[in-house]
């Protein structure tokens, strides 16, 4: 099989503030695997899991430049041996993912199946989308929430918190988002930025207001305090950034209730899929989530939606200038194509008005 790729930018048209920092564009990777006159595609973007751990762009453009004549050897059928050879080298797992994603887009459209079908799933389980506000001042969270507005009909709110001005700061931007929103189901995602002492106030303070779930409330360096926070939580506890693979979803276990699987964090489909099975096994919810992805990222995502309790899956409806077209809105849910492998076009570098 020959590899290749190249950078695109995306652009956000509104920046994403989270408790450790804002991000406003993004350079991701788009890699081709062809074979027998097939081309499946696959998407690596780099992101962070704290202040420390981080996976950058060029990075992983120089694992694919590594790595590239070496996976040529292999056929897309040969996915075990390409597996074990990925796993002797321990590459990084957004790189790992743009491959894993790509060789499954290569079998779906090989087959003339789009990839849910392949395994067999029911659009008609995919759960409600959620769209996310992040870190603001009550008067701009609320123009955030009313352009979010023009676009759909919003079935579930995301708030970023773990302000940097405190819980109070937290505290007025859900107030105000109420006031806008009064009966849309809200979920809210802290990204670390609380103490123990902080989270176990707002998980009290957030339930009042009906809030569904709290997500990644305590940094990966403040792990020890979950079970004590899990144990007073009147709200279900979800790990994201904790949770990048199969073994830490089985350490972390015993103090969540759910748990939100990336693509790029996981290092693909095939992670994911193990990811759902064990946490299901356990009795966890799953949700999925992601970075500055494109469309081509979140359509592979897409194929696995019905196996999903919870959808954040929009970083591409905030782009302005997605070079892919995939999954689509259809009331209020994320659906994949009904074309071979992930079904996803190119649209080329340009503005989009509206991403659905």
């Amino acid at each position: 099989m020959q590899i290749s790729w190249e950078l695109f930018t995306v652009n956000k048209r509104f920046p994403l503030t989270i408790s450790r920092g804002t991000t406003a564009a993004s350079t991701n990777i788009w890699l081709r695997i062809e074979a027998d006159g097939i081309s499946g595609w696959g998407e690596a973007s780099g992101f962070s899991l704290s202040s420390v751990q981080k996976y950058q762009t060029a990075a992983i453009l120089t694992e694919l430049k590594t790595i590239s004549s070496q996976l040529e050897q292999f056929h897309p059928w040969e996915r075990q041996k390409i597996s074990q050879f990925l796993t002797s080298i321990s590459i990084s797992s957004p790189t790992r993912a743009a491959i894993d994603v790509a060789l499954y887009d290569w079998l779906g459209q090989s087959l003339a199946i789009p990839l849910w079908r392949l395994w067999g799933l029911d659009l008609e389980k995919i759960p409600q989308l959620s769209v996310t506000i992040g870190i603001s001042k009550p008067e701009i969270a609320q123009a955030r929430l009313k352009n979010w507005q023009k676009i759909l009909d919003i079935p579930i709110i995301k708030l970023k918190m773990g302000n940097p001005e405190g819980i109070e700061a937290d505290k007025a931007m859900l107030l105000a988002i109420r006031e806008l929103a009064p009966t849309t189901p809200i979920t809210v995602d802290a990204n670390g930025g609380w103490n123990q002492q902080e989270a176990i106030a707002m998980s009290h303070w957030l339930a009042s207001f009906g809030v569904q779930y709290l997500e990644q409330p305590l940094s990966i360096e403040a792990e020890s305090d979950l079970a004590k926070l899990h144990q007073e939580s009147p709200l279900p506890i979800f790990v994201d950034e904790s949770c990048r693979n199969s073994q830490d979803l089985l350490r972390l276990a015993p103090h969540i209730d759910g748990v939100n699987l990336k693509l790029m964090k996981a290092g693909g489909l095939t992670e994911i899929l193990n990811l759902i099975e064990i946490g299901r096994t356990l009795g966890k919810k799953i949700m999925y989530g992601c970075y500055s992805d494109s469309s081509l990222a979140n359509t592979a995502m897409s194929h696995l939606a019905p196996l999903a309790d919870y959808l954040d899956l929009d970083s591409h409806l905030n782009l302005i200038d997605d070079p892919f077209i995939g999954a689509t809105v259809q009331s209020g849910k994320l659906i994949p194509p009904d074309l071979p492998g992930l079904g996803v076009k190119y649209r080329g570098n340009q503005t989009v008005k509206y991403s659905i």
